[in-house]
């Protein structure tokens, strides 16, 4: 990872092949996630979020996240020193990038800029910085070793059809027993947690424009129809006007 900036904002450059790049951790500054190129997912205590980049994710200091990709992934992110940062959002807060912000911010990672151009195309980042109503998916990790291992594999392959009776003899517990953990440990039933993760792998599918009914199949729907539904009652929206 490279740094440049020595003013307000220091951006941060780093190259993802794909996958978690940096797992849990925590700043002391405020970070803007935003990937230049490719698609960028930034897990919370709050839920996933999925950023193509017309996105970014506003993480205030000492929020603990984890950063990654599902594919080769440029970001460049904007750190704000608290002290200096007259944006006061509390919560992580989607933000739209418009082209504008994103020349700008890529202008700032230049080690050749004078201090007063710095400090002009700081001030207008700042400005351009617009939250956008956007609603996450949230997939509840259980704690049970055996339920987790459940879902771990359920990630890995989220189209895996087997119902809780076949998961059971995989992991050691009964039907009834996993049916129970899910539920008390997620608040969701077992298929009510995994129609959340099919939507939630969906996501990146989606940003990088895969087509709905391949997105659909490739996480487990065997109709179109049936996963546009899904995803409208989740988010509020169909599939196709979600990063729209």
């Amino acid at each position: 990872m490279s740094q440049n900036g020595h003013g307000g904002i220091v951006i941060a450059t780093a190259r993802l092949p794909g996958g978690v790049a940096f797992d849990w951790h925590e700043h002391p500054v405020h970070q803007l996630a935003w990937a230049d190129t490719g698609v960028l997912t930034v897990a919370t205590a709050r839920g996933t979020w999925v950023l193509p980049p017309s996105r970014a994710l506003w993480i205030p200091a000492g929020v603990p996240h984890a950063l990654g990709s599902s594919g080769r992934a440029v970001t460049r992110s904007p750190y704000f020193r608290p002290r200096t940062c007259p944006v006061e959002w509390t919560s992580p807060t989607v933000i739209r990038v418009s082209d504008l912000l994103g020349h700008l911010i890529v202008h700032l990672a230049s080690a050749e800029l004078t201090e007063a151009a710095r400090r002009n195309a700081e001030a207008v980042v700042v400005d351009l910085l617009e939250p956008l109503d956007a609603t996450t998916i949230t997939v509840p990790q259980p704690a049970d070793d055996r339920a987790r291992r459940v879902a771990e594999a359920l990630r890995r392959d989220p189209s895996d059809a087997r119902g809780l009776e076949a998961w059971g003899r995989e992991v050691g517990a009964s039907s009834r027993t996993l049916a129970r953990i899910f539920l008390t440990q997620t608040g969701m039933t077992f298929g009510r947690w995994r129609a959340q993760l099919r939507l939630e792998a969906a996501l990146p599918l989606l940003a990088a424009d895969t087509p709905v009914t391949a997105a659909a199949h490739r996480v487990g729907y065997t109709s179109a129809s049936a996963f546009v539904a899904a995803f409208r009652r989740a988010v509020g929206v169909p599939p196709g006007r979600y990063f729209g």
